[in-house]
Order: C-alpha cells, then sequence, then structure tokens
C-alpha cells in the first residue's frame, strides 16, 4: 500500500481557529507536504470555505511541523511512478496535475478577500514556493530554504508573480538558474518580511494576524484588493497559464521531470 493510499484525507490539512484567525497546516509530513491531488483538492476546499465564512479575517499557512512549509509537486504521483490516490488502475499517469489539481488551491489563493499569511518554516520549494509568493505576507523561519525548479522541470512557475516582490532582475535569476536560497537571503530581497527561530515563527505570525483582525474587516480587504489592482497582472497570470499548458506533457518535459524524480526519489 503506498503513503497516499494510507492517508486520512480529513487529516491533509490540519485547521484550527484562534478567534477571527484561521490557521490551515499542510500535512503529509512523509513526503514533507507535497501536493498531491488529495492535498490540493482539501487545500481549495478549506480556503473556499474560509472565504465563505465572514468571521474568518485572516487566514495563515503554515506545514505541519518543522521541517517542511511545502515541498512542492508530489513527484512520484506526477510523474506516474506511484498512483494517486484519485486514480483507478485503469486511469492514465497524473502528468498533467499541477494545472487541474494545484491550479484549483491557487486559484483559491488568489480568490481570498481576507488577507493570508505564510509562515515558511523549512523547505518551500517548486509549488510550494508558488503558494507561498501567492499569500499576501511571508514570514520564514531561520531553517527555511526556497527554490523555483520549473525550469529544471521544464515548465514556468511563479514567472507572472515573483518580480513584484523581489524584482525583474532578481526573479529572472531566481527561475532562469533554479538555485536554492535561504531565508536570509529571501529576506534581504524582500521576499520574506521577518525572519524568526523556528519555535518564535508561529507565535509571531499569530501576533501578526491578530493585530491585521483587530482592524476594520472592510477597509483591510479594500486595502488588499487595491494592492493587488496596482501590483498584480491578470494577462501575467494567463500568459503562464498558456505556456504551462503547452510545455507540460511534452517529450521534453515529461522527460525532465521523470529524470529529476529519479534523482530526487531514487526511483
Amino acid at each position: 500500500m503506498t503513503d497516499a493510499a494510507r492517508e486520512d484525507p480529513a487529516e491533509l490539512v490540519l485547521e484550527e481557529r484562534l478567534e477571527h484567525v484561521l490557521v490551515l497546516s499542510l500535512n503529509r509530513p512523509r513526503r514533507h507536504h507535497a501536493l498531491n491531488r488529495a492535498l490540493v483538492g482539501r487545500l481549495a476546499q478549506a480556503l473556499q470555505a474560509a472565504e465563505a465564512d465572514d468571521d474568518v479575517r485572516v487566514v495563515v499557512l503554515t506545514g505541519a511541523g518543522s521541517k517542511a512549509f511545502c515541498a512542492g509537486a508530489d513527484m512520484l504521483e506526477v510523474s506516474g511512478v506511484e498512483p494517486s490516490s484519485s486514480r483507478t488502475p485503469t486511469s492514465p499517469p497524473a502528468t498533467k496535475q499541477p494545472t487541474g489539481a494545484a491550479g484549483n488551491a491557487y486559484a483559491a489563493l488568489a480568490a481570498m478577500s481576507c488577507p493570508v499569511i505564510a509562515a515558511v518554516n523549512g523547505y518551500c520549494y517548486g509549488g510550494g514556493a508558488h503558494l507561498a509568493i501567492g499569500c499576501d505576507i511571508r514570514l520564514a523561519s531561520t531553517t527555511a530554504t526556497f527554490r523555483l525548479p520549473g525550469a529544471e522541470y521544464g515548465l514556468v512557475v511563479a514567472a507572472a508573480a515573483l518580480p513584484r516582490l523581489v524584482g525583474a532582475a532578481k526573479a529572472k535569476e531566481l527561475i532562469y538558474t533554479t538555485r536554492r536560497f535561504d531565508a536570509a537571503e529571501a529576506h534581504a530581497w524582500g521576499l520574506v518580511s521577518t525572519i524568526h527561530e523556528p519555535d518564535e515563527l508561529m507565535p509571531a505570525a499569530l501576533e501578526m494576524a491578530a493585530q491585521i483582525a483587530a482592524n476594520s474587516p472592510a477597509a483591510v480587504q479594500a486595502s488588499k484588493a487595491v494592492i493587488d489592482a496596482a501590483t498584480l497582472s491578470g494577462e501575467a497570470e494567463a500568459l503562464e497559464l498558456d505556456h504551462n499548458r503547452k510545455l507540460r506533457g511534452s517529450p521534453e518535459q515529461s522527460r525532465r521531470f521523470r529524470d529529476a524524480t529519479r534523482r530526487v526519489t531514487g526511483r
């Protein structure tokens, strides 16, 4: 039986309510909270429920434990090496998973009218980095590390959103080279707001969330809408999606992803 088959879908995203603050913790510790279909579906549901709840004024998104925020797409599932828990024995490998599944979580995150704070603890790679970049504010632990490996895998990851945080030249460097970088670098470039010792990260995130929640929800949400209108490009987001539709599943992209899966997992 695979890890995915053993997982309880209801436990893939842990929820904790602290007055007007909702904490969502990704919870696939054996895979460093890698994004398989079940997890991203559950995350999308949790975000949509929070958006529909007027009593939720701030969401804090993190990874359970201290080792990872999110390691990105589940490479075994996406490459077809390990079947998705949502597939039947005759269904094809989930090579298009990021569009159909993770795309729902990214869309749900983008649709949030209230602020979302990412508390980045440990690995924050690929689709996980994309999630963090999609949040309004990012706090990081001293152990956090980041990587955007899309170009290595033959895909475009976060190219539409990263430039507004770190500038076009730095975004190009990080996306073109796919190199790993640490919390101190991320802070210096403006990707994260503050850095904290691992045991101080969540208290700091919750303190910030409480400060935000104490203000006028209508004014905070309106401010978010204005800032996003001033800094986000719907045209760029659509262009990134369009390029990935063309790239994903091509012979080169499939080969690159399977080669990367073997390097990372040995399978």
